[in-house]
């Protein structure tokens, strides 16, 4: 993807349209009360997940987020872009983020959708069923 600021060219890559679609989000949540527990948590090893941000709510529930950024709509806004298999593996994610928990705090999974100037964030978007 290319930008074009004043009359130079800069490359800007998916991976840094997408940390700053997470940073934004990072920034809202934190705003709306959320505090920052843990920034892209990935299991160990090939096929595992990864969950871009985790926070404790006000009222002590774990939240999972997804942050997912879309420039075109083409192919569906950003929330159409979680299927059932990246759900499947941000769930993955978070049991092996729990297992490290002596007692499993009440937990959800959000998503923050980015799509040109907007920011929408969806609040219990699908559960670990």
């Amino acid at each position: 993807m290319q930008k074009l600021k004043g009359s130079e060219t800069h490359l800007v890559t998916t991976k840094q349209t997408g940390d700053a679609a997470e940073d934004r989000a990072l920034r809202y949540l934190q705003a709306q009360g959320l505090q920052l527990v843990q920034r892209n948590y990935r299991t160990p090893g090939r096929g595992g997940g990864e969950i871009d941000l985790i926070f404790r709510d006000v009222d002590a529930t774990l939240v999972f987020v997804e942050v997912r950024q879309r420039g075109n709509l083409r192919h569906g806004g950003a929330l159409a872009s979680i299927g059932i298999a990246k759900q499947r593996r941000i769930v993955f994610a978070a049991r092996h983020f729990l297992m490290r928990w002596r007692q499993l705090p009440p937990c959800r999974f959000d998503v923050v959708a980015v799509e040109d100037d907007t920011l929408q964030w969806f609040k219990a978007a699908f559960d670990a069923a």
